[in-house]
């Protein structure tokens, strides 16, 4: 028997009741955030810029240029991300000092602030207060996007994992959908109802500040580094149900903590110094790429002005829109039922090729006029690209990251990881319009190119993870390293000889 497959939590272990009602708590709260403000800023484009147009005449007493408004618009939806980028570093060292669950309970203050700002900035005829609305509930965003995978890895089972990961996503996209389905023009999708639809962002904030206080704490977080074995005690067993016997889940968590003693203080750049670390932070800041520069970020914030140029009559891009977050979600339930049967690395592949062919023909269709049929072939093209974006690179590479790393670089890690994939998402959001101006849809040229890159890289890199305790992962990775290193000395004795 290997040494470490007493490590292994008991395989019986089910989805309690109250691990379900948490990790509702979690993904309604903190996932929801992120999704919805990722898709409210897409259908009311036009009454937005015409805000800000007349927002601006009022003050300067001219109407604003058309490039300064495309500029002035993008920078809106893409100061976002900025603020995606400057929450996720801070989410790491947040959630050692305060805790998961304080972490986010505190955030819901700052997505209030957020959502205060944008729904109350047209009755302050304020453009800059919209963008700082968006910039401060990016900051939310980016919090909530690196504790809720990693809250939900820690409180999960072995088993499990793969699936309450996926959840994360699922709410993410169920999210995007109720954001477009009430930015409909029969909605909230109106000059007078746009500030309501992206104010509506704190009943996700209200909820989790309701419903958490009574959730418990992350077990692995109150053990090792609370040092509070009654309270990991007790919330395991509110988690995993009266019938399982948490002495072995602890002892793994604290074998865990033993192994990782001499790391367990990693700091940003001291991760990418240690060798068996260096490499998952590569594998993780690849695969958060693979999923932000393949174009979906295009999709999800301008598909209707895509649709649009597709040759989708305008009156009817809105909806279009809503049918790709039903693509969202479908694919995204799908991706939840396969998750732990195909396993991490095959879905992300087959997600990353499938994105590749559906670039290349979004290229063509968007390029080439050729009647209604070619409208139709671009509505596929956009369809099927989201439905393979959610087999894998929608939900994977967000909890395969926690999946890498114990727990003492894992905060350090996610951080990074988040900082890679906001910073993908601040570049696309600013950089498509642009593009789509001077090239048009010869732009998903670029992401198939970059899709292609990642295919070879996650086939050649990325281990899979199904199945296995995070300490088997991270000892594997401690092996290749310590193969390269015993090649390494290998190879500088021999040219000195």
């Amino acid at each position: 028997m290997d040494s470490r497959d007493w490590l292994q939590p008991q395989p019986t272990t089910s989805c309690t009741l109250w691990l379900l009602l948490q990790t509702t708590v979690i993904v309604l709260g903190s996932s929801f955030q992120f999704g919805y403000n990722t898709g409210v800023i897409n259908a009311p484009q036009a009454y937005i810029e015409g805000f800000i147009n007349e927002s601006y005449r009022d003050r300067f007493g001219e109407v604003i240029s058309q490039s300064s408004l495309t500029v002035l618009w993008s920078s809106t939806v893409a100061i976002f991300a900025v603020g995606g980028m400057i929450g996720s570093l801070a989410a790491g060292p947040l959630s050692q000092v305060l805790g998961r669950k304080r972490s986010l309970l505190c955030n819901n203050l700052i997505a209030l602030a957020g959502a205060c700002l944008m729904g109350f900035s047209k009755l302050a005829n304020s453009y800059e207060m919209l963008m700082i609305g968006r910039f401060v509930i990016g900051v939310d965003c980016g919090i909530n996007t690196v504790i809720a995978p990693m809250f939900l890895t820690e409180i999960s089972p072995v088993q499990h994992r793969g699936m309450l990961g996926t959840l994360n996503q699922l709410g993410i996209v169920s999210s995007i959908l109720i954001s477009q389905v009430l930015g409909l023009p029969s909605v909230l999708g109106t000059e007078s109802g746009w500030p309501i639809l992206l104010g509506l962002t704190a009943v996700f904030a209200v909820f989790q500040l309701i419903f958490l206080p009574f959730c418990p704490e992350s077990p692995r977080y109150l053990l090792l580094y609370k040092n509070d074995d009654s309270g990991a005690r007790k919330a395991l067993g509110k988690l995993r149900g009266a019938c399982h016997d948490v002495d072995e889940e602890c002892s793994v968590m604290q074998q865990e903590y033993k192994e990782e003693s001499e790391d367990k203080s990693v700091g940003f750049f001291e991760i990418f110094k240690i060798g068996h670390l260096r490499r998952p932070m590569l594998v993780a800041i690849v695969m958060q790429l693979s999923q932000q520069l393949s174009g979906i970020t295009a999709v999800f914030y301008y598909s209707t002005s895509l649709f649009i140029d597709a040759g989708v009559d305008e009156s009817n891009s809105a909806l279009t829109t809503v049918g790709v977050g039903c693509v969202n979600i479908v694919m995204t339930i799908v991706s939840l039922l396969l998750i732990e049967r195909a396993g991490r690395r095959l879905l992300h592949l087959v997600g990353l090729g499938g994105m590749c062919c559906c670039s290349v023909i979004l290229a063509i269709t968007l390029t080439v006029d050729g009647g209604s049929w070619l409208t139709g072939a671009s509505l596929a093209g956009v369809f099927l690209f989201v439905a393979f974006f959610q087999v894998g690179p929608g939900s994977i590479p967000w909890f395969i990251t926690a999946e890498l790393f114990t727990q003492g670089p894992r905060p350090t890690a996610i951080s990074i990881a988040g900082l890679v994939n906001w910073a993908g998402n601040f570049t696309i959001a600013l950089a498509y319009p642009p593009l789509q101006q001077v090239i048009g849809g010869y732009t998903f040229l670029i992401f198939a190119g970059l899709l292609a890159l990642f295919f070879i890289y996650t086939y050649l890199k990325v281990p899979e993870t199904k199945g296995r305790t995070i300490q088997e992962i991270t000892a594997r990775f401690q092996k290749v390293n310590e193969a390269r290193d015993d090649n390494k000395k290998f190879y500088n004795h021999s040219t000195k000889l």
